[in-house]
């Protein structure tokens, strides 16, 4: 009597305990994610160190964002093509060797290429290590799962400033590259060790679609430059930047149109008929430019108007992540037992009110008034994250999740980078538009500003005599009304994030129920 062969469509379990599985492959994304934002507030230094000027060292930053970006979409086809873990294991070794040349580097042109093969090495990192953490936990606990993975791209953010300034400040800019050599030594030996490959992967043998690649990383090069460069080069007067955007236009329709005719696409675009995963991604987009657009801001308007310095302005967000830890951990066990469309409206409510507090921002607010909005704000991503993430890829079979993951966390970055260049934007713009409208009441026609003038002017008037007093009066009115300004700008940008927040909360409700497995099977598709 022949033996009953083993069912097809059973599903399929890691050989390793999923939570050492996790411990693996979050090692490896929370270096990744923290490499992100640590560079920021280490710029002036890498910029005095290798002789180049401050507006030549941003490239740091971009070179590192537009190589990640145009790696992340297909890594899920990269993946199927050498072997998920491999892949895995090579981005791990990449990264990491070259972390060590950037910290080695010797001129602003080496730390570039460093940065973009960094950059390469990193941007398959986060899809990978969030299709496996999908993959290796059973459907009802996939929200645990998440929850590990989103305390590394939610806290990684948040720490990074913090750690760069400590870093730089008390030892070397070169020091914030060379943390990555330990952790990633322990990330390769620990995925070389736990991680496999599960037998559905269809390795893909044909050769890689050129054009398809092409026209990709000329879309989001493009793309990612416009937003980076385009405050300071002004946008559309900027004749560099409108020829970018006619690139970055033209290569995104060819990419579409390649991917959707292609029988091999790199990027599998189809899943956007999906409705959970294009809500989905959508809602990323606006969670990763408000996360990383309040990021950004915080710092720059407790340094630029508070007066705080670097290192305590990075500290002020340091509640967020505390916030956004403690919470994560609940919302895990949360999955499951409370519907994903509740957990996302009320993570958005949250947002909404944590950036309309931000708001309400003064020139004489204290610390803590800072403190709980940054808290409620983890909170609140906490809340979306988890949730969003569980119902977005609830109704894909396993073999679409690598492909899924690399587009989902593409719309992350992209939201965030659209969220700085929204912040920058404003900041600049909204500052003049307000300074034009309060400079209209300095006239002697004013009785507040003749009675501000005439008050400071009193005050001065021992130390400098009348007609000098007269003139540092105005220019002391002046600069105030100049800081006003500036407030004013981030007061916009606050209540613009938490009004973009209210928008998403009715589409929490397109999204359609995960049904709850029993038995740890997978859900019909």
């Amino acid at each position: 009597m022949s033996q009953p062969k083993p069912d097809p469509a059973a599903p399929w379990k890691p050989s390793h305990n999923p939570w050492l599985i996790a411990v693996s492959v979050m090692l490896a994304t929370f270096m990744e994610v923290l490499d992100t934002s640590v560079a920021n507030v280490a710029l002036p230094h890498i910029a005095g160190s290798l002789a180049a000027s401050t507006e030549e060292s941003t490239w740091v930053l971009t070179s590192y964002l537009v190589s990640n970006a145009i790696i992340l979409p297909i890594s899920g086809w990269l993946g199927s093509h050498f072997g998920r873990k491999r892949l895995l294991l090579f981005c791990i070794v990449l990264f990491t060797v070259s972390s060590a040349l950037c910290g080695a580097a010797f001129s602003l042109g080496f730390l570039i290429i460093a940065r973009i093969l960094q950059g390469i090495g990193g941007g398959a990192l986060q899809p990978i290590s969030q299709a496996v953490l999908l993959e290796s936990f059973p459907p009802d606990k996939r929200g645990q799962g998440m929850a590990v993975f989103a305390m590394g791209v939610v806290v990684a953010p948040i720490l990074g400033p913090t750690l760069g300034g400590w870093i730089t400040d008390n030892y070397s800019w070169r020091w914030i590259f060379y943390i990555n050599l330990p952790v990633g030594a322990l990330a390769l030996l620990m995925s070389h060790a736990f991680v496999e490959d599960p037998p559905y992967i269809r390795r893909i043998r044909d050769g890689i679609d050129y054009i398809g690649f092409g026209l990709l990383a000329l879309w989001l090069s493009s793309l990612q430059i416009i937003l980076d460069k385009g405050q300071e080069e002004d946008w559309f007067a900027s004749r560099f930047i409108f020829w970018l955007a006619v690139l970055s236009i033209a290569s995104f329709v060819g990419f579409i149109v390649r991917e959707l005719t292609a029988p091999e696409p790199i990027v599998n675009l189809r899943i956007l008929k999906n409705r959970n995963f294009a809500v989905g991604i959508a809602l990323m987009a606006v969670v990763g430019g408000v996360l990383y657009g309040t990021t950004a801001a915080l710092p720059l308007f407790l340094q630029t108007l508070i007066g705080f310095p670097a290192l305590q302005s990075g500290l002020a967000l340091s509640p967020r992540g505390i916030g956004a830890f403690a919470t994560t951990i609940l919302v895990g066990r949360l999955i499951g037992v409370v519907s994903n469309r509740v957990m996302i409206i009320l993570g958005f409510f949250l947002l909404s009110i944590s950036s309309f507090l931000l708001g309400r921002v003064t020139l004489e607010v204290g610390m803590a008034y800072i403190i709980w909005p940054t808290i409620l704000n983890g909170i609140a991503i906490s809340f979306i994250f988890v949730p969003l993430t569980t119902a977005t890829m609830g109704h894909l079979k396993q073999e679409q999740i690598s492909n899924a993951t690399g587009i989902f966390n593409l719309m992350r970055n992209l939201g965030g980078s659209v969220g700085i260049a929204v912040l920058t934007t404003i900041l600049a713009r909204r500052q003049q538009v307000h300074q034009a409208m309060m400079v209209s009441h300095l006239t002697p026609f004013d009785p507040a500003f003749q009675q501000s003038l005439q008050g400071t002017q009193a005050a001065l008037n021992a130390q400098s005599g009348s007609w000098l007093a007269h003139l540092q009066a105005q220019s002391l009115i002046y600069a105030n009304l100049g800081k006003q300004a500036v407030l004013w700008a981030f007061v916009d940008n606050f209540r613009l994030f938490g009004a973009l927040c209210v928008l998403c909360i009715p589409l929490g409700l397109l999204f359609k129920k995960v049904a709850r497995v029993r038995g740890g099977g997978i859900p019909a598709h």
